[in-house]
């Protein structure tokens, strides 16, 4: 997709996307690990063990808006909340004009949220799935 069209269609368009969207990912990342660490807030995600496929998905869902602490209980992932879109509204500063503004962050927050949500399903159930497409004969 040519968006934002400022940077064009081209090769060189595509490498400033990128470093727009690995910018940003970059600031979210370094954003939660920081303030999570003050708080005790663990922001990888554990697989579960002996749960049925329901499960696994309410675990994937549940673990996206909450992260362990140090005595192993789930609490609200609040520097997750605080990162998402502080990132996002802060790369307003370096975006191009036409997505510098607070509905573009409103929808980069979101989509992060999601993808947060899908990396979580990816590290649950991909092990799951390498282990029935890649068997050893």
């Amino acid at each position: 997709m040519n968006a934002p069209e400022e940077y064009g269609p081209h090769w060189k368009g595509y490498g400033r996307r990128y470093s727009i969207r690995l910018s940003g990912l970059s600031t979210s990342n370094a954003m939660e690990a920081g303030i999570g660490a003050l708080w005790g807030e663990d922001p990888r995600y554990y697989r579960t063990k002996g749960m049925t496929v329901k499960q696994r998905i309410g675990n994937v869902m549940k673990t996206t808006f909450t992260a362990p602490r140090p005595d192993g209980h789930y609490a609200p992932a609040y520097a997750r909340f605080i990162a998402i879109p502080g990132s996002n509204f802060l790369a307003n500063t370096w975006r191009p004009d036409s997505e510098a503004d607070a509905q573009h962050a409103a929808m980069r927050t979101l989509y992060g949220f999601l993808g947060h949500m899908g990396s979580n399903a990816f590290q649950e159930f991909w092990p799951d799935v390498q282990k029935k497409i890649f068997r050893k004969k």
